[in-house]
């Protein structure tokens, strides 16, 4: 049937052609029953009768009826007339976005606008489980209400033998062409596993995606060829210039999110689109500011080497190294904001149990921050705002919540049971007292340093170091199990903190004004969180915004209402900590918990080899694997929730579903061994931590073990036999974060008893297959190591691993054990087991690991691959936001 001019289709008149879609035909055309101007995409007679064109067609039909989003075009209709199969979908009014590139590069604003709404479509098809596989700018229609995405018609892969017959093309079209069969989209905007023929997933959009944000900055493509091969051959092989060097003025952060987007590897790109349009709406609220031309760089360098000098009152700023530095001088101020990124290849470590986020120092000229490198240890990093590159601070490895002195010249900082300081213009760091699992440090102007611990008050220490003392005590009749986030007020004497109860219910936190000359305290604020006390304001978090609230630091009250001041400000709901820290001078540093993009739950055969995926990227954190492997159970942090639930996933059918309904946090599953109960610790309970058993299939509500659990109990593995429960609890005396190891019976009364008790703090122990034996680690030495002791004991232990380890897993048959030593390598050690010892073979490392440093991160299957919470390797590529004279903005 000929289509021209006033043909109908139906109800349809055909008003005139309007170009050709990705296979197809389209006409511009009245809806006559509707009075309605609609698009007719038409499968053309010729192809009508391919059976492989006519499926795709009818793909793209079923695609699109899939989607409701505003930003995907609306399909109306499908129809069948004379031998003519077409689609009736919404008519775009507008450009599309290859044509307004052909105009030029396009502004910054527009181009995150644009991203972003691109991100939100593209976002809304992939959780359908549709991958558009075509991303182009062709594609994509600027309309009034926004750019819209169009064409899901690509087939899946099909003959490989495709791409060599593609190549005998030997010119590239301007009229950027799609190629049916295994090769499928468009070669410019093809990522790499595409072209070798794999299985395109959403990170293949996601490569695409970056070549469209590219090409809106740059004004050209970020691979180019004068044949197909030459073209392929720059997409496989090489790197495009960095948008800066061809548009001087593209904010940094934007260069770096379209690097992320064209790795080469599909690991190494963003996981999902979700994480991507985080970063562009970061960037977007003004987490980057805008290039500067570098000749232009160049010669403000110079002035504002000079006005450092001579302390001009300016606020210098010049753009090196991928990000923005700051020179500070005297007042006034602009209110200006920029970032601050870690070194290359290294993720910034600012959650989890032992996180170090950002801080500033006093006099506002340096910045602290922990980030972990490519050979996975974590180190403090100083960055001051007068140079280029970050330095590492040496013997700082794993240190947890730095904390700075008055004078800026010392910073204090905790490893897994002590309390240093270092002294940043150089030497080792000093070790001030024994210090548990320390929760925040703060230091006086008289050089004493008060300290919060995991569970129980305050501690105080000279600055010079000495043995610790009680400074608060906690209130046992208000549930009060912990004391942390110290911050000392200006007078040096009284300090604010965080009081809560044990473990980690955010809700029931409140903040309190104690003395150093008095055990009396006094409720300030109820508050989740830290707080931060600068420029006569005091700064804390209320749902997600950083509040400033006009304080008077001498009466230690409020003296007006609180005002938002930064929105989504990121939160670490595991240690109850905001990530915010300000300076004496002006100067604000904070993330954003918009773009937490998490990790990934990540099958590895034992050579290290990536083996799939369990779900998507998320806040994960523990990780329990079902005796038949059918089922994973994790802890994680949905949507805008700040404590952790259980959810279960189906591995076959890879669904997840909510296991866990409390308000409050719940942590480490443990399945039983016949797979089918799951016990959990529980945040809820009045008298400590619950643990708590549901059925594996939900079918029944969850039940407390216990009803009180004054040793704050959390099981960790569950004995082969099913009769007892392995646990790590409170220890004894002042150093209460100390952890001992216990068990429960699962028969009887239940009753908790101690298996392993020393001053000494052990955390992760395993029963061995045969139950006679257990794993442990214990920082005995100094450092984590791993050890084997009998079960349930009194007899020796025996080491396992040589250069510090934690988090031991046997392998099913009890012959082996593995660990993770303290650079994040994942080992394994050959091991017998006799009646009355054990004896170890040497460790042999496996593979490196990226996993957050917390326990029951992986599990091992019976088939000896391990299922790892795996950190991505830009799985934190929020970069710390800087914020001057931020308190001028609240005066307006």
């Amino acid at each position: 049937m000929p289509i021209t001019t006033g043909s109908k289709l139906g109800p349809y008149e055909i008003i005139a052609a309007a170009g050709a879609g990705g296979m197809g035909e389209v006409y511009r055309a009245k809806d006559t029953r509707l009075d309605r101007i609609v698009a007719i995409k038409v499968l053309p007679t010729h192809l009508n009768q391919d059976p492989a064109l006519k499926e795709r067609f009818e793909r793209e039909a079923r695609a699109v009826s899939a989607l409701s989003h505003p930003g995907i075009c609306v399909l109306h209709d499908v129809g069948s007339q004379d031998g003519v199969d077409f689609l009736v979908m919404e008519f775009l009014e507008g450009e599309t976005l290859e044509k307004r590139i052909e105009k030029g590069p396009l502004a910054a604003a527009d181009i995150l606008r644009i991203g972003t709404e691109m991100a939100n479509a593209l976002e809304k098809a992939h959780r359908q489980g549709i991958v558009h596989r075509d991303l182009k700018p062709a594609n994509i229609m600027l309309t009034k209400a926004g750019a819209k995405l169009m064409d899901f018609g690509l087939a899946k892969r099909g003959d490989p033998n495709t791409l060599a017959s593609a190549l005998t093309e030997m010119t590239v079209s301007q009229k950027k062409l799609t190629s049916e069969g295994a090769i499928v989209g468009t070669f410019q905007y093809m990522a790499p596993e595409q072209l070798e023929g794999a299985e395109a997933d959403q990170r293949t959009d996601i490569f695409a995606f970056g070549e469209i944000l590219y090409e809106m900055a740059a004004g050209q493509p970020p691979f180019k060829g004068k044949t197909k091969a030459s073209l392929i051959a720059s997409i496989l092989s090489s790197e495009p210039p960095s948008i800066a060097s061809l548009q001087p003025l593209t904010p940094p952060g934007l260069d770096r999110i379209v690097r992320i987007c064209l790795e080469k590897d599909p690991d190494e790109r963003f996981q999902t689109v979700h994480d991507l349009k985080l970063q562009l709406e970061w960037l977007a609220e003004g987490g980057s500011l805008a290039g500067v031309p570098a000749p232009v760089a160049h010669r403000r360098k110079h002035r504002e080497t000079l006005a450092w000098a001579l302390a001009a009152a300016l606020l210098a700023v010049t753009a090196a190294a991928g990000f923005f530095l700051w020179r500070l001088t005297a007042t006034p101020q602009p209110v200006m904001r920029a970032t601050l990124l870690p070194p290359e290849k290294s993720n910034l470590v600012a959650i989890g149990i032992g996180g170090a986020p950002a801080v500033i120092s006093p006099d506002g000229k340096m910045v602290v921050y922990g980030a972990m490198g490519p050979d996975g240890r974590t180190l403090l990093w100083l960055q001051r705002l007068d140079a280029t590159t970050p330095q590492q601070l040496p013997g700082t490895e794993a240190g947890a919540y730095p904390f700075w002195s008055p004078d800026s010249r010392y910073l204090g900082f905790f490893t897994t049971n002590a309390l240093k300081k270092i002294d940043i213009t150089g030497g080792p760091p000093q070790t001030l007292c024994d210090a548990n699992q320390g929760r925040g440090g703060t230091w006086s102007k008289d050089n004493v340093v008060v300290f919060g611990l995991r569970e129980g008050p305050l501690m105080r220490v000279p600055a010079a170091g000495g043995p610790p003392v009680a400074v608060t005590q906690l209130n046992r009749s208000q549930n009060e199990g912990t004391h942390r986030w110290p911050l000392f007020l200006p007078d040096g004497k009284r300090f604010l903190y965080m009081a809560g109860p044990n473990g980690n219910d955010n809700n029931r936190n409140v903040i309190f004004v104690g003395s150093l000359d008095s055990k009396e305290t006094r409720q300030v604020l109820g508050a989740s969180t830290n707080v931060q006390y600068a420029e006569g304001y005091l700064l804390y978090r209320r749902e997600n915004t950083l509040m400033a609230q006009p304080f008077d630091a001498k009466k230690a009250d409020f003296t007006g209402d609180p005002m938002p001041l930064i929105e989504h400000i990121r939160f670490d709901g595991s240690v109850s900590r905001a990530i915010f820290s300000v300076s004496e001078t002006g100067i604000l540093v904070y993330q954003s918990g918009l773009a937490n993009s998490g990790s990934r739950l990540t099958w590895f055969t034992r050579a290290g080899k990536s083996d799939g995926v369990v779900g998507d990227v998320g806040l994960f954190y523990n990780v329990a694997l079902s005796p038949d492997g059918k089922r994973v159970a994790t802890t994680l942090v949905e949507g805008t929730a700040t404590a952790t639930d259980v959810w279960m996933f189906d591995v076959a059918r890879n669904i997840r579903t909510r296991f866990s309904f409390n308000p409050d946090r719940e942590f480490i599953p443990v399945f039983s061994p016949d797979g089918k109960q799951v016990v959990y610790g529980d945040d809820a309970g009045t008298n400590g931590f619950l643990v708590k058993v549901r059925p594996a299939d939900g079918s029944a509500p969850e039940q407390a073990l216990t009803q009180t659990n004054p040793q704050n109990l959390a099981a960790l593995d569950w004995s082969r036999d099913g009769k007892y429960l392995l646990c790590i609890g409170r220890g004894q005396g002042v150093n209460s974060g100390a952890l001992d190891i216990w068990a429960i019976p699962m028969g009887g009364d239940r009753t908790p008893f101690v298996v392993l008790q020393d001053q000494f703090s052990k955390d992760s122990p395993q029963f061995s297959p045969d139950g006679r034996w257990f794993a442990y680690q214990s920082n005995e030495s100094g450092r984590d190591e791993v050890y084997v002791a009998p079960f349930p004991g009194p007899g020796a232990k025996f080491q396992v691993s040589n250069n510090g380890g934690r988090l031991p897993k046997w392998s099913k048959d009890g012959k082996e054990l593995y660990y993770i030593s303290l650079d994040q390598k994942m080992m394994a050690v050959p091991i017998v087991l006799g009646s009355a010892s054990v004896q170890p073979g040497a460790p042999q490392e496996l593979f490196p690991v990226r996993v957050p440093p917390i326990r029951a991160v992986y599990v091992v299957g019976a088939d000896r691959r391990f299922l790892i919470n795996t950190i991505g390797e830009a799985s934190d590529t929020v970069p710390i936001s800087l914020f001057t004279n931020w308190a001028s903005t609240l005066r307006k």
